[in-house]
């Protein structure tokens, strides 16, 4: 069965979808708060040029997805499946980002909860790959359960934590 890496999540604090060309302007409202980049091995991301670059590649990508305020519909952030290995029954959870306003652990907890959810059912593992000064995602995906595998060069050449979440029973 191929991995459907752009679902409709639903939660109860929060809804996911693929991300779409015309949430850019939204996203970006989010995104551009310095202070969500502070720890973030991009931490520039807050720029417009350094976003529209993230926005193309996640749009590219064919596993982004927005992340909305169930009760709103406000755009408070995103996430995106990325590099699955069906051969290791393997993807990877990342480039998440949540608007100050949602920190807290309660909607990222949602957030990576249905992701996980819905990837569980292709996969047996699921890692995320941290930066190694991204202390505030380390607790994060800590808190939801992942533990630490190794370490490894990230896309750009930078050091990373691998974190590492098995299906249940696995």
């Amino acid at each position: 069965m191929p991995v459907d890496l752009q679902p409709v999540l639903r939660g109860q604090l929060l809804h996911l979808r693929p991300l779409r060309g015309d949430d850019y302007e939204s996203l970006f409202a989010v995104a551009r708060d310095p202070f969500i980049w502070e720890q973030h091995p991009e931490s520039t991301r807050y720029l417009p040029e350094v976003f529209r670059k993230f926005f193309d590649d996640a749009m590219a990508s064919g596993g982004a997805l927005i992340a909305t305020d169930a009760t709103t519909g406000a755009i408070i952030g995103s996430s995106r499946y990325h590099g699955y290995d069906e051969s290791r029954r393997e993807i990877e959870i990342g480039w998440t980002f949540l608007s100050r306003a949602y920190w807290g652990g309660r909607y990222n907890g949602e957030m990576k909860q249905l992701m996980l959810d819905h990837a569980f059912h292709f996969v047996d593992h699921v890692i995320f790959v941290v930066g190694v000064r991204n202390f505030r995602s380390q607790r994060a995906v800590e808190k939801i359960g992942a533990t630490l595998v190794g370490t490894r060069l990230d896309a750009s050449g930078r050091q990373s934590n691998i974190y590492r979440i098995s299906a249940p029973g696995r």
